[in-house]
């Protein structure tokens, strides 16, 4: 990317990039430590012309997540947290990679991008 002088660099942080939560500490260390790489190397690759941003999802429904899903008491709580109501679906994904992924967002760089039905703006 250097070399062309352009690229765009899009990685997955978290709800967790800002939030901590019990029982998951490496997880959310882990993805607090990809929010700032996605500042350090901004500020790194921007000389470039490349935008490193991150896309920050909230609680989504994945294979992963399906014993959350399935535990009434912890779905119940995300759903009550979040402003949307409802866990996220990885298809709601797809427009902020896009977007970060295009030539609208050539001069957002060092963004944590949350898809997270508004989760970070009231917690």
């Amino acid at each position: 990317m250097a070399p062309r002088n352009r690229g765009k660099i899009v990685s997955i942080g978290s709800v967790m990039s800002k939030l901590g939560r019990p029982t998951i500490v490496p997880y959310t260390a882990t993805k607090g430590a990809v929010a700032l790489m996605t500042q350090g190397l901004a500020a790194e690759l921007g000389k470039h012309n490349i935008q490193v941003n991150a896309i920050g999802p909230g609680y989504i429904v994945t294979e992963l997540n399906k014993a959350l899903i399935a535990d009434e008491t912890f779905s119940n709580w995300v759903k009550s947290r979040t402003p949307a109501g409802r866990w996220g679906e990885t298809s709601e994904l797809i427009g902020a990679a896009i977007f970060l992924s295009s030539e609208a967002s050539d001069y957002v760089s060092g963004h944590l991008l949350m898809v997270d039905g508004g989760l970070t703006s009231v917690v």
